[in-house]
């Protein structure tokens, strides 16, 4: 199994949510190490995703990434994982994020900090070990009583979705697992690595037991040019819009590029995600809107060339790399060329 190699289920927008159980099993037959589910909350609702990801599937581990806290009480999340560790015979991890703060905020949550992100952290490996948690009053909520069973001890991986600085921090010092953002240039990934691997060790925890997966866009010749540009410009467009701030500024990438995208015509007249319902006219249009060197932060060309720069990642420094924007079988051709690399490396 190429427990270094990930994929999405249901990549992106989808409106049938029963596929996932074909790409499950089709990411475990090309022997993936880690399926992820994002979550929408339309039809890609994450803990009924991951129930059927995981009866459908034997080997691959099957993890969020990412699902929020604040949008289930804790013992509702910390059941689901008790669940799906149990029925997947210990192949889940619960991987958490921060989510939109404007979303949360018109569903009357509030907006998800690093420090409710810990405490939350914490609460579930203490229900997880079959603690009692009493008069609970901390960042993530207060609580009279919290326990799932007394006879509980679960190690279940706790993954985190990580952008800015202190939230890599915080998965170096209290998660397993953390998940970088898509279309992060080599110097980013670099950086964010260590920012993770720092933190770690600061807390006393070996560097090395907290695994970094660099989302890795990975779009080869072989997908339908429709397809290509969607799952590229389409979805970088589609960040620019909801945190094109923060994903600018951690590249360090030029601000003023981000004001014309903005300012575009086309672009301040699509009212939703970009990825999910703007025409094909409109993607080749905001395709000459955005450098070369930003869409160049993925993996395109043959499936050779996709390989190299999945290996690449890992060069610079991730532990593991998730296969973003594709299906596990449009990812097929990729993994074969991967193995020849790895094989012809040895």
């Amino acid at each position: 199994m190429n427990r270094e190699l990930g994929c999405y289920l249901l990549a992106g927008a989808s409106d049938d949510p029963r596929k996932i159980i074909d790409e499950v099993r089709v990411a475990e037959e090309l022997d993936l190490g880690t399926a992820f589910i994002s979550e929408r909350f339309d039809v890609k609702e994450a803990v009924t995703l991951s129930g059927a990801a995981g009866a459908a599937s034997e080997r691959i581990r099957i993890a969020t990434a990412a699902t929020n806290h604040n949008t289930r009480h804790p013992m509702v999340t910390a059941a689901y994982a008790t669940t799906m560790h149990r029925l997947t015979r210990g192949r889940f991890m619960l991987g958490l994020g921060r989510g939109g703060a404007k979303a949360f905020a018109s569903w009357n949550l509030p907006a998800v900090t690093t420090a409710q992100l810990e405490d939350f952290a914490g609460l579930m490996r203490r229900l997880w070990r079959g603690e009692t948690v009493r008069d609970h009053d901390g960042p993530a909520g207060r609580f009279a009583r919290l326990r799932l069973d007394s006879r509980f001890d679960e190690a279940i991986p706790l993954g985190l979705v990580a952008f800015g600085p202190q939230t890599l921090a915080l998965g170096g010092r209290a998660f397993d697992e953390v998940v970088l953002h898509t279309y992060f240039t080599d110097e980013t990934l670099a950086r964010s690595v260590g920012i993770v691997k720092e933190a770690a060790e600061r807390a006393g925890r070996d560097p090395e037991s907290v695994r970094v997966w660099s989302c890795y866009a990975t779009i080869g010749d072989h997908i339908p040019e429709s397809r290509r540009l969607r799952g590229t410009v389409g979805r970088l467009a589609t960040y620019l819009q909801i945190y094109g701030d923060l994903l600018v500024s951690t590249n360090r990438w030029d601000p003023d590029v981000l004001g014309r995208f903005r300012a575009d015509p086309v672009v301040a007249g699509i009212r939703g995600a970009i990825d999910s319902v703007a025409t094909d006219e409109q993607i080749e249009h905001i395709s000459g809107l955005l450098p070369a060197e930003w869409l160049g932060v993925a993996a395109r060309g043959s499936a050779r060339q996709c390989a190299a720069g999945v290996r690449a990642q890992l060069s610079v420094g991730a532990d593991a790399v998730i296969m973003h924007g594709a299906t596990p079988t449009e990812l097929a051709p990729v993994v074969a060329a991967y193995r020849e690399l790895a094989v012809g490396e040895r």
